[in-house]
């Protein structure tokens, strides 16, 4: 895993699942995060197999949700981003996933209150003697690589120590969302205070915050020096982002539902999604806006989308995967 040079795609919640990361991957991301998933759930799942599309699922014993959806097809680029506050309990989440994906990530910047009331996200900031006792567990423990994601502390100065002392943990890389806790997204990121960071270090730094178009990756570089770079919004508004030519947002709502379909994605999160992209250009209140919220499974959103040729050839290939398994297993029994 090489963080130098990358284009990233964030993680974000609801968002950063198996469909939207294959998206940013095929427009180019070089790295893709998925969603931070909280520690404690992972203590209740179990990893199964799925043979009916080729995936293997981090499943909640009990009550059979999927936590988290990978495949063979991102296993070198996908980055597991967790959420934790005790490095015991990370470590034995990490350990659940760490043959799947290509490296661990340990959340410091979410400033949303669940996460900072459970002592996760920002609220690690304020603790580095707890950052360094995870991740020091996590690099002594596991075969992949560990990173951490972080925001700006009150000072450039606590900024750049505090990475320094991250980086002490020998951590792949640090990535930095240019914005402090208390700042929102209308805030402008501070690329500057970035550009500190990637001085002070030697590791690899993953500058985030403010890019919004294929041309801002040189921007943020060219002010942070870091060679690599994070995009969250940016990348959900639209996934060619990371492709120099684009393609238009029409486009990639299809291609999105198309990759929904063929991984048999959870409806909620597939037009959580949808109307992400569908709200930043239009409005929910128009008649494709109406016709997604008012869909209850992948077959209606692949009427709104004229995919419907395409569900159908999909669910036909999985009907008969199923037929063959099941005659399998039978002659098996026969014998």
């Amino acid at each position: 895993m090489e963080y130098r040079n990358k284009l990233v795609l964030a993680p974000m919640v609801r968002v950063g699942t198996l469909p939207f990361r294959l998206l940013a991957a095929q427009y180019g991301a070089d790295i893709t995060y998925g969603e931070e998933i909280i520690d404690h759930k992972l203590l209740k799942c179990e990893r199964r197999i799925n043979d009916a599309i080729g995936s293997t699922d981090i499943v909640e014993k009990g009550t059979e949700n999927v936590v988290f959806r990978t495949c063979d097809q991102e296993r070198n680029h996908v980055v597991f981003q967790l959420g934790t506050s005790d490095a015991v309990r990370a470590l034995t989440a990490a350990q659940l996933v760490c043959k799947d994906v290509a490296a661990i990530d340990i959340n410091m910047g979410c400033p949303k209150a669940f996460s900072i009331s459970g002592g996760m996200g920002a609220a690690l900031l304020k603790k580095p003697d707890l950052i360094h006792d995870i991740l020091t567990t996590l690099k002594r423990n596991l075969c992949i690589p560990v990173t951490c994601k972080i925001r700006l502390l009150n000072s450039t100065h606590d900024t750049v120590e505090l990475a320094r002392r991250i980086e002490k943990t020998m951590v792949s890389a640090i990535a930095v969302h240019g914005r402090r806790v208390a700042d929102r997204p209308r805030d402008p990121a501070n690329w500057s205070e970035i550009a500190s960071v990637v001085d002070a270090l030697s590791i690899p730094v993953i500058a985030n915050g403010d890019v919004f178009e294929y041309e801002d990756f040189d921007r943020i570089r060219a002010v942070t020096g870091a060679s690599s770079v994070m995009v969250a919004r940016g990348a959900l508004w639209n996934a060619s982002i990371f492709h120099p030519a684009g393609s238009p947002v029409e486009d990639v709502k299809r291609e999105y539902v198309r990759k929904s379909i063929l991984w048999d994605h959870d409806i909620k999160s597939t037009k959580y999604t949808l109307k992400e992209m569908i709200m930043h250009y239009t409005s929910l209140e128009l008649p494709e806006g109406k016709a997604v919220t008012k869909s209850e499974n992948l077959a209606d959103i692949a009427r709104v989308y004229g995919e419907e040729k395409y569900y159908e050839s999909i669910n036909t290939k999985r009907l008969g995967v199923a037929v063959g398994s099941i005659h399998a297993l039978n002659g098996k029994m026969a014998i």
